[in-house]
């Protein structure tokens, strides 16, 4: 164990001690990670729910909102002085005005401070008064979160699983055609290497396109600063022994230096201090994508329950040293286009995920949950006669054209199985059906005083991530 890291795990531990006495005695503080898959909507629920919780008329689900012990709400600065803002002002003002289009999404970590005056319940409620309580929520890539899992992972498996990932890939056509001509063995050529680096990083850009979700390494979608250096200037080569001074080697050496100048700084400074967690996920992206699609969600979402798990690997253990996530919440998100009809098979599919992802983590720990929902309501409901047949459709305004459209995505199966098998199995399609998506633009809201956006279930998420503490 490196001597850094046990310092780092004390330090840590001290921290998390003093907060701990800190929150007991003066303002309790709930730390909300917010992350997300492949355009899940990260942005769009950070400024509904803040939203939702300042003007909580839409939240009945919240008890401490329903039962009136939330006072009042409003945003103060935030703790970390050198973290960038959420810019929730901007956010909402482009979901609610007069033209709504979405916000665009985050690139890098941000965060927001969220204070909330509530009235504590239960017998000593009446005696006291209301106490304050801090929501910080932390707003960052899910691609980062999927990185953690590579640091129980050398360059060699790390190559070997993604080479095998990518091998009936077509939107990794390019990146395996200038492997074919690569010499990894040859001497270390800049050109060369970034060539390859760039052919990969061509192919995670192609695959989230397609709706894949596992596209590791996270940085190399979202560089920042990062762009262009060495420990962005690799890619997976074939098993191999890889001498001195050649682009093998020089790979070997970058992959090890991401994991510790890229990796471990994010969760040792800001994963380790988050105590609720919730992943949001487009599932219906998923399914309309393909099984293989499918499949591949499922091992992601494995992969971050592994995440939460610090057991298994010495640098978590020593950064969650005193503290752990309570509560994890796996959200499918913009159930709003499907008919209300359907949100019951959308969540059976999301928990069928959630259970199969349980089992490859071999995961036990946090308190974990599925639903399905929409933070920002884009759709209305309607039945409509098509070929004989009822319908129940979503109308919405299309995105691409900005006309008004009603749309039927096919009934998603009452059994998960349906889908998951497949896509266990590695079929190319679904054999009995086909699943459509569209992308509808914000609707033009009038809000009543009191009222948030309009939205599905989104105060159910917050009663299972933060009502507890409320």
């Amino acid at each position: 164990m490196i001597i850094g890291d046990i310092a780092d795990g004390l330090t840590r531990g001290v921290e998390t001690t003093v907060n701990t006495v800190s929150e007991a005695f003066f303002e309790p503080v709930i730390r909300l990670g917010v992350t997300g898959l492949s355009r899940a909507g990260k942005t769009v629920f950070i400024t509904s729910l803040v939203a939702n919780l300042i003007a909580r008329g839409r939240m009945p689900a919240l008890r401490a909102a329903a039962d009136g012990r939330i006072k009042t709400a409003w945003l103060q600065p935030q703790p970390d002085d050198t973290v960038p803002r959420f810019d929730y002002e901007a956010h909402l003002a482009t979901m609610t005005g007069a033209a709504p289009v979405w916000p665009e999404g985050t690139t890098g970590i941000s965060e927001l401070r969220l204070s909330l005056r509530v009235q504590p319940s239960g017998l000593l409620g009446g005696m006291t008064g209301p106490k304050t309580i801090h929501l910080d929520i932390v707003d960052y890539p899910g691609e980062w979160l999927l990185d953690l899992g590579l640091l129980d992972k050398d360059y060699a498996t790390w190559s070997r699983e993604t080479l095998a990932r990518i091998e009936n890939r077509e939107e990794a056509g390019i990146y395996r055609e200038a492997l074919a001509v690569a010499d990894p063995g040859a001497k270390l050529d800049e050109v060369a290497a970034k060539s390859l680096a760039g052919a990969f990083t061509g192919y995670l850009m192609a695959a989230r396109e397609a709706g894949y979700s596992d596209c590791t390494p996270g940085r190399f979608l979202l560089p920042g600063d990062l762009k262009g250096s060495p420990v962005l200037t690799f890619a997976p080569l074939p098993e191999g022994a890889y001498g001195r001074g050649t682009i093998g080697r020089e790979f070997v050496r970058r992959f090890e230096a991401y994991k510790r100048e890229v990796v471990k700084p994010f969760f040792r400074d800001h994963f380790a201090r988050i105590g609720r967690q919730i992943v949001l996920v487009d599932v219906l992206g998923a399914i309309h994508s393909g099984p293989r699609a499918v499949e591949d969600l499922r091992h992601a979402m494995s992969d971050i329950l592994g995440a939460f798990r610090p057991g298994k690997n010495a640098f978590l253990s020593q950064i969650f040293l005193g503290q752990r996530v309570e509560k994890i919440l796996f959200a499918a998100t913009k159930a709003d286009h499907l008919h209300h009809s359907q949100h019951a098979q959308l969540t059976a599919i999301t928990e069928a995920l959630l259970q199969d992802a349980r089992s490859r983590a071999d995961f036990a720990g946090a308190e974990t949950t599925a639903m399905s929902m929409a933070a920002l309501r884009a759709t209305t409901e309607d039945r409509i006669e098509q070929g004989g047949r009822t319908l129940d459709v979503v109308r919405g305004t299309l995105e691409a054209s900005g006309k008004r459209a009603a749309f039927y995505p096919g009934k998603l199966p009452e059994d998960p199985s349906r889908l998951l098998n497949p896509a266990r199995q590695g079929a190319e399609a679904w054999l009995d059906a086909d699943y459509e998506v569209m992308r509808f633009a914000p609707q033009p809201l009038e809000l009543k005083p009191g009222d948030g956006p309009p939205h599905i279930r989104l105060d159910r998420a917050a009663e299972f991530l933060i009502g507890d503490r409320l």
